[in-house]
């Protein structure tokens, strides 16, 4: 098999491997003809499945094996690839490639940098220890052939690699890998900066523990091992976003209003316009949920989260596309993150086609 590319796009790549990283250890790559997909899926907590169209991050991406579509599954610790990125940046090119090294598959990749060097030739000063009678050129001692310039400029190529370690994947052992099935959601919301929600989270994080550490010593051991204070997250289809944290001591809540809720796609929805009336989220749309009615339930789906495990997740907001969160009331909140396509370091580009992340939290208990 192998396996060659370069990468046109360090800074995307960079950024959404390390919103892996936060998530988990390890990941399933899964090399294609035509995209990559990366899927973290531990048995319990957040799971993340992302596809990737080749031009988000490849400009040159050549793959071949003997399984079905050039199939390549590989297993890679997530925060070594993200070392051997960060290496990268500024560099002139980076390639990326399948090989071994002593025997050992790894995923290597050659990074190569353009430096200027001003280096002065030999003999440049050779006539500063004479003391010349007359200028340069016109007669007496002087030296016309000696140069005048106190250096040149040169351009040194550095070449380094970095081999990332790494397992090949027999087919079978993946086959069985599927990602969580749940009902049609009751609610899809596009989220508002995911920095701005990251930081409210991480507040009322920190305001519930401490609530919840005036307890005993050992009842705050005890849920310090299991998990972290559970954030209430809810929405509705009329473009309002609620998240709440609340204990024996004190209940805070933060409200979003003026939210876009984006419109069904009749191709992606079983049914046609016919399944779009029966939708869950038509359904929810229809129910009169008043404006400032912010602490009723009716018209909210509702999914509680654990608030530490959420924190990691909102990590994927460095990468700057556009996010929209569906809620399966009691059940599920489902995150898809769309890719910006491009050297886009700002953020302020087209949505890859093709290119999105999804982050499945299962509601916590």
């Amino acid at each position: 098999m192998r396996f060659n590319s370069s990468i046109s796009n360090i800074s995307t790549f960079t950024k959404f491997t390390a919103s892996l990283v936060s998530i988990g250890n390890f990941a399933w790559v899964r090399l294609e003809n035509d995209q990559v997909r990366f899927t973290i899926a531990p048995e319990q907590g957040t799971q993340v499945w992302a596809v990737l169209a080749i031009d988000t991050i490849f400009e040159r991406y050549s793959i071949q094996s003997a399984a079905p579509n050039n199939t390549i599954n590989l297993e890679v610790p997530i925060d070594q690839l993200l070392r051997a990125l960060k290496s990268a940046y500024g560099a002139a090119s980076a390639a990326l490639r399948l090989t071994k090294k002593d025997n050992v598959p790894v995923l290597a990749l050659t990074i190569r940098r353009n430096t200027i060097t001003n280096a002065a030739p030999a003999g440049a000063f050779e006539a500063s220890d004479r003391a010349p009678s007359a200028a340069p050129g016109v007669g007496g001692s002087g030296d016309a052939s000696v140069p005048l310039e106190a250096g040149v400029s040169r351009d040194v190529e550095t070449i380094v690699t970095q081999n990332v370690a790494v397992r090949v994947l027999p087919g079978a052992s993946v086959e069985g890998i599927r990602e969580p099935r749940c009902r049609e959601p009751d609610v899809h919301i596009m989220l508002p900066s995911l920095s701005q929600i990251k930081g409210i989270s991480d507040r009322f994080t920190k305001i519930a523990t401490g609530a919840r550490s005036s307890g005993s010593a050992t009842a705050t051991a005890t849920l310090a091992r299991t998990s972290g204070p559970r954030l209430e997250f809810s929405a509705n289809m009329h473009g309002s976003l609620r998240l709440r944290t609340s204990t024996d001591a004190l209940s805070i809540t933060s409200v979003w209003h003026g939210l876009t809720n984006p419109e069904l796609d009749p191709t992606q929805v079983e049914g046609g316009e016919e399944g779009i009336r029966n939708h869950p989220s038509t359904r929810m749309r229809q129910m009169d949920t008043h404006e400032g009615d912010d602490d009723g339930d009716s018209g909210w789906a509702t999914v509680r989260i654990d608030g530490r495990d959420w924190s990691r997740v909102l990590s994927v907001g460095r990468l700057g596309g556009r996010v929209i969160a569906c809620f399966v009331h009691d059940q599920a909140l489902i995150l898809y993150v769309y890719l910006p396509t491009g050297n886009d370091d700002d953020g302020d580009g087209d949505q890859a086609e093709g290119s999105i992340l999804t982050d499945f939290l299962p509601e916590s208990v």
